[in-house]
């Protein structure tokens, strides 16, 4: 048997070594450009109090903050579609950001593909969505119903679902825009079963005393929002400006005032083209009468 030499061994074991290290440290650096790509559905299921018992059940899909362009190719936007489509909902809702600025915006629905929906496509603008020039809004609007998507800028929309009907409130962009939270919260009534979205989860502690039309708060059952990109990058995601909210409206699902709310992580990205601990998603919603 050949006699190998210890110092053999310890140059082996080293080289290995030294290869591991490298493909550890090239995973690093790369993952971060891979994650954005790992588009999770997350389901949930919800019981809405005020949801009229004949209509049984609601299947919503929300999303959110898809941002297309350098970063998110409209090939990826017909994909999405395409996923969207494939969760066959009820209503489909639109959060906000769905390019870099109104122009990015305006574009991004004049090609927006068929999302299919069996009581309608709704959407809210988001910050990006009203940058410069103000005129660019009445031109997204139009682009919206021109692509089937009923746009809700401080509006409140009823959806006739069998012999009910159901509330959809949007506000403007609190950012970038011109929101009318109290004129929105008080087209409703308590009784009524809505659902409210505004693109920055900043409004929350103002939605949460709004008033409806009785002057009752409450004038919600289901909040939805986004903007946060639930920091996109894990605990560093408020130094870079992704986020600026409180922690507790950073991500995720919370209920206050018996008030079911989420935040969603969104699509795409902001500021930079990565994503660490904040995978993008999408939500399939079944709301059921109590």
């Amino acid at each position: 048997m050949p006699y190998r030499a210890r110092h053999e061994k310890k140059s082996y074991f080293g080289c290995l070594s030294r290869l591991l290290t490298f493909a550890l440290l090239a995973a690093m650096l790369i993952y971060p450009f891979v994650e954005p790509m790992m588009l999770e559905t997350e389901s949930v299921t919800l019981t809405g109090r005020d949801l009229p018992s004949d209509i049984g059940q609601l299947r919503l899909v929300y999303l959110s903050d898809i941002h297309e362009g350098p970063y998110f190719s409209h090939d990826r936007v017909v994909d999405l579609v395409r996923k969207v489509n494939a969760l066959n909902a009820d209503l489909v809702l639109l959060g906000g950001d769905y390019a870099v600025d109104s122009d990015g915006a305006l574009a991004f629905f004049q090609n927006l593909p068929n999302i299919h929906a069996r009581y309608g496509v709704y959407a809210v603008m988001g910050n990006h969505d009203r940058t410069v020039p103000e005129s660019n809004l009445q031109a997204i609007r139009a682009a919206m119903v021109a692509a089937g998507v009923t746009p809700l800028v401080n509006e409140v929309q009823s959806v006739r679902i069998g012999a009910s009907d159901i509330y959809l409130a949007g506000i403007d962009d609190v950012n970038n825009g011109w929101p009318d939270l109290t004129g929105v919260a008080s087209r409703v009534r308590q009784e009524d079963y809505v659902i409210f979205l505004s693109h920055s989860p900043e409004v929350i502690p103002d939605a949460l005393k709004a008033e409806d039309r009785n002057g009752r708060r409450s004038w919600f059952d289901l909040g939805l929002f986004g903007h946060t990109h639930g920091g996109q990058i894990v605990l560093v995601g408020q130094y870079l400006g992704i986020s600026k909210v409180a922690p507790r409206y950073e991500q995720g699902w919370l209920v206050e005032n018996r008030i079911d709310m989420l935040v969603s992580r969104g699509v795409g990205t902001s500021v930079l083209p990565v994503r660490i601990g904040r995978r993008p998603q999408i939500h399939l919603i079944t709301v059921k009468a109590q």
